[in-house]
């Protein structure tokens, strides 16, 4: 199984999930959210994998998320100004996210991981 390992290095949620990755000898590739953000077309590819609703890819919690207003900016766009804005910085997009050949998880939550990857 080949997996994508996206994450930026100074979050402490995906310093959490590298470790347990690397606890369970999972191999994956490692990308850098910054330095190589999702392309909207990664992004809608992905979404449409997870199953999750796009707003899931949005990292909430951040502060440029924050600082843009977005809780109230995201409901009025469309899901392709929506994939566009996320694709102009990583620092948007939640994280960590795993990208299988036909899975994709979005944030650390070890239970999904278990059952995703073990």
């Amino acid at each position: 199984m080949s997996i994508t390992f996206i994450q930026y290095a100074k979050c402490s949620t995906c310093q959490k999930a590298k470790k347990w990755l690397d606890d369970h000898q999972i191999a994956y590739i490692d990308r850098p959210i910054r330095e190589e953000n999702p392309t909207a077309e990664e992004l809608a590819r992905w979404q449409k994998m997870s199953g999750l609703p796009l707003k899931k890819f949005f990292n909430t919690s951040g502060m440029l998320y924050k600082s843009m207003s977005l809780k109230d900016k995201l409901p009025q766009m469309d899901e392709a100004a929506q994939l566009a804005l996320l694709a102009t910085d990583g620092m948007l997009v939640k994280r960590p996210l795993v990208v299988g050949e036909d899975f994709v998880l979005a944030g650390f939550k070890e239970k999904e991981w278990e059952q995703a990857l073990l």
